[in-house]
């Protein structure tokens, strides 16, 4: 039992780990979009909505794994 929850901890780990890596390199590429006037905002807008999807994401998962204080 255990190792089953062991193995869910580093899986949910390894998945904070990569939802952080999308949210930076997402943050990175609208920074460098929102500099060109001439960028599509429709495709922008997108980005935007996909890097705060991760970002509830990584809260979410966040609170998993941080017991609860009141428990």
């Amino acid at each position: 039992m255990s190792d089953n929850v062991d193995t869910e901890v580093f899986r949910d780990r390894a998945k904070l780990r990569d939802l952080r890596i999308q949210h930076r390199d997402l943050d990175s590429v609208i920074g460098r979009l929102a500099e060109d006037p001439l960028v599509d905002q429709i495709m922008l807008k997108r980005l935007k909505k996909r890097k705060l999807m991760i970002k509830d994401q990584i809260t979410r998962l966040e609170s998993e794994l941080i017991p609860d204080l009141n428990a």
